[in-house]
């Protein structure tokens, strides 16, 4: 990144296209953190990737892929820090008994009680992928980022991303059985 004037900075002296770069992609860091560790936290950890995005944005190299990229890895790092307790809670939704479907309005209502069946299963089979395969399956599912994306952020070959997401998907479809799939 080019050396900013005080003309290039918003008041508080944050560079205007940082705040560009927060407002576009804010929600989709949120969502990912929050699928991953749960919306109490959500707010801090991205708060927290968007400070250290900040402070190291004269580093930012365009060149070694997009600003989206770069942002995840962030975000993935903080969460890594946080794995105790994302695993706890992949635990804990495993030890939830599904709720039984209610009554009334079957179709409108019919994927989202198959989905909170599967919450408790899906919860253990997340819980048992090593970290590595549970960022990369994550990344793909709660972030919707691309194989070069997720290699961007996670700083690993084009190649270790489609593995580790294939070891992941089997491990959970083995342990869903015949109950759940995995997009391809």
């Amino acid at each position: 990144m080019r050396a900013r004037s005080r003309a290039d900075c918003v008041p508080g002296g944050v560079p205007a296209s940082f705040t560009g770069v927060y407002e576009q992609f804010f929600a989709d860091i949120h969502r990912y953190i929050a699928g991953r560790l749960g919306r109490d936290v959500a707010d801090d950890i991205a708060a927290d990737t968007f400070v250290i995005a900040l402070r190291k944005h004269g580093s930012f190299d365009a060149g070694r892929g997009p600003v989206r990229a770069w942002l995840f890895g962030i975000a993935t790092n903080l969460v890594a820090q946080h794995r105790r307790a994302e695993q706890r809670r992949y635990r804990a939704l495993g030890r939830v008994r599904a709720e039984e479907p209610a009554g009334g309005h079957e179709d409108r209502v019919l994927s989202w009680v198959a989905a909170a069946q599967m919450r408790p299963q899906l919860a253990r089979a997340l819980a048992r992928l090593s970290p590595e395969e549970r960022d990369v399956l994550l990344l793909v599912a709660l972030a919707d980022l691309s194989h070069e994306e997720i290699s961007q952020a996670l700083a690993i070959p084009y190649g270790t991303v489609g593995s580790r997401l294939n070891r992941a998907r089997k491990k959970v479809r083995a342990a869903l059985g015949q109950k759940g799939q995995i997009d391809e």
